[in-house]
């Protein structure tokens, strides 16, 4: 089997969070062979300002988003720099396999788009509505997934806060004092302007993973609505079956209780033809009409 076979089979059989993984690496793997035949095919101007990530990334010019609207979901799976997407990914991994111990994969999907969301959100607002952010308006970008990553880590450390995972050097540490430090580093980090629009990104997130943790521990999930039209929208593009579904109406207590009677009576009579024959008189039907009957 090759390696692309391989892969092809690992993603088939892999859960939620093996596909989200998988998405995110194979849209790096793409964008940066994108980026080699710009570089020979565009002037290095144009590969300098990432001419391709522009049309996937979220603009903070609210002008220029109306009409890339699809950059709200696709930038949640675009990253440039190896270390950009290698600490997502550890990330998402990590903080996705504690959330699949107390909840489950459709969940974590619905957290993982509605938590990018709510971080885009926030970003395009912080953007255009603080003063000191005014001026980078007109070139900011925002890509990657940490925005759904804070999301994941933050429903997950509010619906079990207690819950301990082991860290070099610290030892045993409760989730909700991780989620905590990671806040906290997130808000110190906004005044240096270094990666400001994903810091608000990340705050944005976790907003929504604490109002989802919140929401769940009281037995609403929030995310239902999103999953099923996620669920319509991905079924225009699956094959339809050929097969029809014909509908029957329901027995009633008499023909429920005949045909009972009439399977018994044929149960009867094919222990009777073992009793005097053996079982290996019985004819094929006869076998598997007994081995229904003694499910």
């Amino acid at each position: 089997m090759g390696i692309l076979e391989e892969i092809k089979q690992s993603y088939r059989q892999g859960g939620a969070l093996t596909k989200l993984i998988y998405i995110n690496i194979g849209a790096f793997v793409l964008i940066r062979l994108l980026q080699v035949f710009y570089t020979f095919g565009l002037n290095s101007a144009s590969v300098h300002d990432y001419t391709l990530l522009q049309w996937i990334s979220v603009p903070a010019n609210l002008n220029a988003l109306i009409f890339k609207p699809w950059t709200l979901l696709t930038y949640m799976f675009v990253h440039y720099d190896f270390l950009h997407i290698l600490f997502n990914m550890l990330y998402l991994y990590w903080f996705g396999r504690i959330f699949l111990e107390f909840l489950n994969p459709r969940q974590l999907l619905g957290v993982y788009f509605l938590g990018g969301l709510s971080g885009a959100v926030f970003y395009l607002i912080s953007y255009n509505t603080i003063p000191a952010f005014q001026q980078q308006v007109p070139f900011a970008v925002m890509m990657g997934a940490s925005g759904s990553v804070m999301a994941i880590l933050f429903a997950v450390a509010k619906y079990a806060p207690n819950h301990k995972i082991h860290l070099l050097f610290f030892g045993p540490v409760q989730l909700k004092y991780i989620a905590l430090v990671a806040l906290i580093l997130d808000l110190i980090s906004i005044p240096t302007l270094d990666n400001t629009g994903g810091h608000i990104t990340h705050i944005g997130g976790a907003m929504f993973g604490y109002f989802y943790g919140s929401s769940i521990s009281k037995g609403k999930d929030v995310t239902m609505g999103f999953n099923r039209f996620m669920d319509r929208l991905l079924s225009i593009f699956k094959r339809k079956s050929k097969l029809k579904v014909t509908h029957r109406r329901p027995m009633s207590d008499l023909e429920y209780n005949e045909r009972r009677v009439s399977k018994q009576k044929e149960v009867d009579r094919i222990l009777e033809k073992i009793k005097a024959s053996g079982y290996d008189s019985l004819s094929k039907e006869e076998k598997q009409t007994l081995f229904d009957a003694s499910k």
